[in-house]
Formats: structure tokens, sequence, C-alpha cells
């Protein structure tokens, strides 16, 4: 099997509204994994339906009101992506959610397929496991929010990845695409946003992606925000943000086994994290916390 849809989504390429981006398993060609992004104007708000899927509403700027069949709750969200750690909500499949902003926002919202309906619950900021991840140049923080040890779903695994300017993320390069006691099958997507340089002008990053002789991908591709990419298989890494702009990218994956979050790196290049051995993290890190951020 090869990819069938070109795994480089362009910001708007796949709006459809009220969603700026919308990645179906339909449209990605694959069985498990979404993504959903709402920009709303102040004061608007968007009614839409889970159907057969489990999802989050993750602020990504901005905060909101979630009203889940019956109930509701109010996310406190956050100014950006690079400002905070941010608080969030699990919406069940089968269901009908209201996401009103009333100072406007962007909100997104992981997806996967699901067979069980769990309850609408709410996801504190003080609760998301920050982890520093690497070290020197390869330093990266991950917020691991819906990861299968800290937060219950169906089959939704979800994190956020934030990498200082000038270094690598999803490192040495790995894949979980055959399943096994050390590997998981999960559908991966990978959605970008680039803190701005200091006078507005937008950044950009760069992704790798490649495949098996059998099964080829070839994505080495200038990444910027609202841009996604699709990984259907195959060895994904290193992310790269270029010197002086920061990255943020938001990680959703589901498959068909297990939620299990095993990973195997690329035999060519699994040394790398034996030389990470007394280097330290990056003395930026971690970039956000649960508390917001004061400097831009």
């Amino acid at each position: 099997m090869s990819a069938r849809v070109n795994p480089l989504m362009p910001n708007g390429s796949t709006a459809d509204k009220p969603f700026d981006v919308f990645v179906t398993p339909e449209n990605a060609g694959w069985r498990y994994s979404g993504l959903r992004v709402l920009d709303l104007p102040v004061g608007s708000r968007a009614k839409f339906l889970t159907g057969d899927d489990e999802m989050l509403v993750l602020p990504l700027s901005g905060g909101c009101d979630v009203a889940c069949d019956d109930e509701r709750m109010t996310l406190t969200g956050r100014r950006s992506v690079f400002s905070r750690v941010t608080d969030f909500a699990y919406v069940p499949r089968d269901s009908t959610v209201t996401v009103r902003a009333p100072s406007g926002g962007r909100f997104a919202l992981p997806s996967a397929r699901a067979t069980r309906q769990l309850p609408f619950r709410y996801g504190p900021a003080e609760d998301v496991a920050v982890e520093l991840r690497g070290a020197g140049q390869a330093s990266r923080q991950v917020n691991n929010f819906c990861t299968p040890e800290r937060f219950e779903a169906d089959r939704l695994i979800a994190c956020e990845v934030l990498t200082p300017g000038g270094n690598w993320s999803s490192y040495p390069p790995h894949k979980h695409d055959e399943p096994g006691e050390k590997e998981s099958a999960l559908e991966e997507i990978y959605y970008f946003e680039v803190a701005p340089s200091p006078s507005g002008s937008p950044g950009c990053a760069y992704q790798r992606v490649y495949g098996h002789p059998d099964r080829p991908i070839d994505v080495c591709a200038e990444v910027r925000s609202g841009d996604v990419v699709l990984v259907p298989y195959g060895w994904h890494g290193p992310s790269m943000a270029a010197p002086g702009y920061d990255l943020y990218y938001l990680n959703v994956m589901a498959g068909p086994g297990e939620r299990e979050w095993l990973v195997r790196d690329d035999p060519a290049h699994g040394w790398v994290r034996a030389s990470w051995t007394g280097v330290d993290v990056d003395p930026r890190l971690p970039l956000t916390s649960s508390r917001e951020r004061t400097r831009p």
C-alpha cells in the first residue's frame, strides 16, 4: 500500500465551513484519526455532531464555552499555543456539541473513530503532564494531555510538542506502523503553528517523512501555521524549528489495536539517543506551563 492522499495539506486546503481544517478518516484515506479546527470571531458559536468520533475541544487561542447535549462547561484557554498549557474538554461520540467563543478564538478538535461512548469531561491545565525530552539542540517540550497514561479515551491519543527555535524534535526519526510487542499501529496527524518574528512576520519550519521500499512516502516540506502533514505509515522526523522561530505542533493518533503509544527508532539514527548522555536540556525549556506567560 502506498499513500493515496498528498500527505502535505496546506493551510486552508481542507476548509469546510465552519471548520478551517477538516481532516477525516475519509479524506485522509485511512480509518481512525481526524482533526478539525474552528476559528470563531468574537461572540460567535459553532454547532456540530460528533457522529462516530470521540473528540477533544482544545483551545489554540482564546477561551470558550462547550455544550455537549444537556451539559456544559467553560474552558479558560490561553492567549496562544506559546503562552500556556491549556485546559480542554472531552466530548463523546453520538453527541451534539456547541462551541461558543465570547471573546473569539481558535480551537482544535482532535478526533478518533470510537466504539465506546465515554462521559463528557473536563481536563484541567494543571493536570497536564509536561515532559522535557531529548537534550541539547534536540530538546523539546511535550504536553501529554491525552496520552494513554494521563487521560482516558477510547482510541484517541493526542499531545502537543513545543520546539525552541533552532532545535529539532521528533528525532531520531521513528515509526509506528507494524503492531507488535514494541510498536503500535497508529495513523498520525501533525498540525503546525510557528511563532512569528518580533515584527510579526510569519515564521516557517520543516518536516520530514519517509517510507519503506514497498510503501513509499516522501515529505521534506516547509510548513507554516495552519499546515497539516499526514503520516499514514513510515518514518517521521525530524521536525525542524528554524532559528528564531519557536515551533508548535499537535499530534493526533489512533489505530486499530490497544490504546498504546509504542514507537521504533530508525536503526540508522537511533544511536543519537546515546550521544545525549551528560548533555543538558535546552535551558529555554519549558516554554510554557499552566500559568499564562506575560511576555509575547
